[in-house]
């Protein structure tokens, strides 16, 4: 069992930044697949990033060349570096992690198995 907690929203001025942090329980971190997703009222929850156990990256079209994910294994945490932030942008951001040893895209909410309570990121124009 993992444990996400998501930390690092708040309200911003579109073309700002803020960095979104997921704190995971366990000893296996470092096996996992992390994702984050966003979910906008109204709207369903979507891929924006991803890095899987050998730092592999994969974004969404929306976010890509603003955002970075990485990975600190030592600290069993995954961030979410958001920069030139847009007011459609604003949503609940999620963390999930996904066992490894199956095959997997990293963009889709069913191949995730925990899930982090979100962090409201908020950005005004």
């Amino acid at each position: 069992q993992v444990q996400l907690v998501e930390s690092g929203g708040g309200l911003v001025q579109a073309g700002g930044s803020l960095r979104l942090s997921c704190a995971a329980s366990g000893r296996t971190f470092s096996s996992y697949a992390m994702g984050w997703f966003r979910q906008a009222p109204g709207k369903e929850r979507e891929f924006v990033a991803a890095i899987s156990w050998t730092r592999g990256t994969y974004y969404a079209d929306s976010v890509k060349g603003r955002f970075t994910i990485s990975r600190d294994n030592a600290k069993n945490t995954v961030y979410l570096q958001m920069n030139s932030l847009k007011p459609e942008d604003t949503a609940v951001y999620y963390c999930a992690a996904q066992n490894s040893g199956r095959p997997t895209t990293h963009r889709h909410v069913y191949e995730y198995d925990y899930w982090g309570q979100g962090t409201q990121v908020t950005v005004s124009s």
